[in-house]
């Protein structure tokens, strides 16, 4: 599987913007299907962000994001990367980064689907 690692987060005003990176250690396209980001805050379960295929463009948000975020690749660096604009302090989360391992009609962000993760990167957004 190739391995996951996320980098980028930080702690940001309301209101701020953060860039959060998934490197990955091999292709992704070559390994996986999908690639998605995923965040749990304390106390809450974990919730699915963002979604890209990784041969193509194609993306999913969850409602919470849509408009604000914005899931992108670069294949030659094989790194996935998740631009967080207009931050709210209900962002505030550990970031997992997560591949699929099998193909999907739609990558969805749906947990189950995500078998390969990263270890996490946390974004605190302040009041």
């Amino acid at each position: 599987q190739v391995q996951l690692m996320e980098s980028g987060g930080a702690s940001v005003q309301a209101g701020g913007s953060l860039r959060l990176s998934c490197a990955g250690s091999k292709s992704f396209r070559s390994s996986s299907k999908c690639v998605a980001w995923f965040r749990q805050a304390p106390g809450e379960e974990r919730e699915g962000v963002a979604s890209i295929y990784a041969g193509g463009d194609s993306t999913n948000y969850a409602d919470s994001v849509k408009g604000r975020f914005t899931i992108s690749q670069d294949n030659a660096k094989n790194t996935v990367y998740l631009q967080m604009n207009s931050l709210k302090p209900e962002d505030t989360a550990l970031y997992y980064c997560a591949a699929t391992l099998f193909s999907f009609i739609d990558c969805g962000i749906n947990e189950r689907n995500y078998k390969n993760w990263g270890q996490g990167t946390q974004v605190t957004v302040s009041s």
